[in-house]
């Protein structure tokens, strides 16, 4: 069936209309889900956040020094004399006093040098008695010119070479008697002893020293400290002023952190050991003793060593995941004003806590700072501020 073209018009005259109204209609209703209207901004929620309040409490202050302990006396053990060694007379690991004899070297060469000088001794003795008996008389006979003035002179002359010579085996006793004591290896000083560095049967020599064992003092115990020399003078100001707990002979109490946290019970007391100054750190080593009666601390541990500086009763505490930087690298918090709207606000922070900033300026008690949804907020954003410990 086709259509007249009269009758083409009038659809098309009908039908334009209609479709120019359902057009604007979808249109209006697309523009009203895409842009709110003032009146749906004004009643949106704030946005909830956690608030802490600033509040002032009684903190203890303290520095924390990095170091690593040593032993207050170390000793090797070293052959002084040639020879096989017949035993090891101490038990490996174990703690040993001076004077204890640690090992035994074979005695025999050196008993047999003590008898040789001895006789040699015995032999000058012998000889010398009876060069001044014979001065003696020859003195009495030269007086009554019984004898010439030379026969005296050469009695005389034997006995001072026989004295001398008593003189010189005298020392060669002497020499033999210690070289024989050397046979005898015992401990310098009193402490721990590691393991033996030699066996029985092993030859030792006096030329190379022959290493046998080493003893360390480990109570009292030495940590060395690095410091900035900066932060050395600050210390000493700090000592000298009194700020730095003090022992009983006027030193820095130092208390000693091990690796895994814990603080040992004993404190100890810091000594600026070092004068001079690290060219290429800028550093200066510094050196504590700490007592270490149970044993806890071993030479070359890790440790902190904790200075004691006093107690600050009215501190601001924030952690430090609360803190964040501005462009100028100033140490900055959002707070939350009384209009419930957020803003920034710089501080002052000079040291640590724990895990928190000791605030020094920028904060007063009673305000408010946000806690969480850090990167969702920005300052003049209104909030619902929720107070947490």
């Amino acid at each position: 069936m086709k259509l007249k073209p009269n009758s083409l018009f009038n659809i098309l005259k009908i039908s334009l209309p209609l479709l120019g109204l359902l057009l604007l209609n979808s249109c209006s209703q697309e523009g009203d889900k895409g842009e709110p209207t003032s009146d749906t901004q004004a009643i949106s929620p704030a946005f909830p956040v956690s608030v802490m309040i600033v509040k002032t409490e009684s903190v203890t202050l303290h520095r924390e020094l990095p170091g690593r302990t040593s032993p207050f006396r170390m000793a090797q053990v070293r052959a002084r004399v040639n020879g096989i060694v017949e035993n090891r007379l101490f038990e490996e690991g174990s703690d040993v006093a001076a004077g204890d004899v640690l090992f035994q070297i074979d005695p025999a060469p050196y008993q047999a040098q003590l008898d040789s000088a001895e006789a040699a001794l015995a032999r000058a003795q012998a000889g010398y008695q009876a060069a001044k008996a014979q001065a003696d008389r020859f003195k009495k006979l030269v007086e009554t010119n019984a004898i010439s003035q030379q026969n005296y002179d050469d009695a005389v002359a034997s006995e001072l070479s026989l004295s001398a010579e008593i003189a010189a085996a005298q020392a060669a006793v002497d020499a033999a008697k210690i070289n024989l004591d050397y046979t005898k290896v015992t401990a310098p000083i009193s402490g721990h002893i590691g393991s033996a560095d030699v066996t029985e049967g092993a030859y030792v020599q006096q030329a190379t020293a022959t290493l046998l064992g080493t003893i360390q003092q480990i109570d009292p115990l030495y940590i060395d400290l690095s410091e900035s020399a900066e932060e050395v003078l600050r210390l000493k100001a700090a000592l000298k002023s009194g700020k730095l707990s003090r022992t009983e002979d006027g030193k820095a109490e130092v208390q000693v952190i091990l690796d895994d946290g814990r603080i040992l019970p004993q404190t100890g007391s810091l000594q600026f050991s070092d004068v001079t100054v690290n060219t290429s750190t800028g550093t200066v080593t510094l050196r504590a003793i700490v007592p270490n009666t149970e044993g806890n601390l071993l030479p070359g541990m890790f440790v902190h060593a904790r200075l004691v500086e006093g107690t600050d009763s009215n501190a601001i505490l924030v952690p430090q995941s609360f803190v964040s930087r501005n462009s100028r690298g100033e140490p900055t918090v959002l707070l939350v004003n009384k209009e419930d709207i957020v803003e920034q606000r710089v501080i002052e922070t000079k040291r640590t806590v724990g895990s928190a900033w000791l605030i020094t300026g920028g904060l007063e008690p009673g305000e408010r700072i946000v806690t969480n949804n850090l990167q969702k907020i920005r300052p003049g954003m209104p909030v619902a501020p929720k107070a947490v410990d």
